[in-house]
């Protein structure tokens, strides 16, 4: 079973609502390229308008739709506006209970994009795409791979497509997009 966990391409803002840049609906349009010898059974997207342009193409061409599940929408660090929130991410890779006001800890966060993906792994469809943002597709791959940490967050571009391989009950992690 194979599942693409892709981040979102370039997008005008953090808010649901925010676009892709134009930019990004290139990416967008790259992305669809590089899936163009991949077998793709069923896509899922957080709900955010930028998750679901960076994935339409795609689908469109596919001709499947765009299942939306808002547990992959993205993490909400704090209500609050924190001027060191980069440092205050950083603290919550280091300590995945570590919660600030109006937000999720790490550790809820991750519980929400795992039930997705092991939703998905009880499903009879071999090849799936999951859209969603940076910070929760992080914390997926820590929950599989403890060596993924702040500093891979911080690599992690958009777009940018991640395998997980499930065989025999082990999952493997890959970076595809270079």
């Amino acid at each position: 079973m194979k599942i693409y966990l892709i981040r979102h391409c370039s997008a005008e803002g953090q808010p649901p609502e925010a676009r892709l840049t134009e930019e990004g609906e290139k990416q967008a349009v790259e992305l669809t390229n590089f899936f163009a010898n991949v077998q793709i059974d069923r896509i899922i997207s957080s709900p955010f308008k930028r998750a679901v342009d960076t994935i339409h193409p795609l689908a469109a061409k596919l001709g499947i739709e765009i299942e939306q599940d808002s547990r992959l929408a993205e993490r909400v660090l704090s209500t609050e506006n924190m001027q060191d929130w980069l440092e205050k991410l950083k603290s919550t890779f280091d300590n995945l209970d570590v919660k600030f006001e109006g937000g999720e800890s790490s550790r809820e966060a991750m519980s929400r994009i795992v039930e997705v993906v092991e939703e998905v792994q009880t499903s009879e469809i071999q090849n799936t795409v999951l859209v969603s943002h940076g910070n929760l597709l992080s914390l997926l791959l820590v929950y599989f791979n403890n060596d993924f940490g702040f500093e891979n967050w911080k690599s992690l571009s958009n777009p940018d497509v991640y395998l997980l391989t499930i065989e025999a009950g082990q999952v493997t992690t890959e970076r595809l997009w270079k």
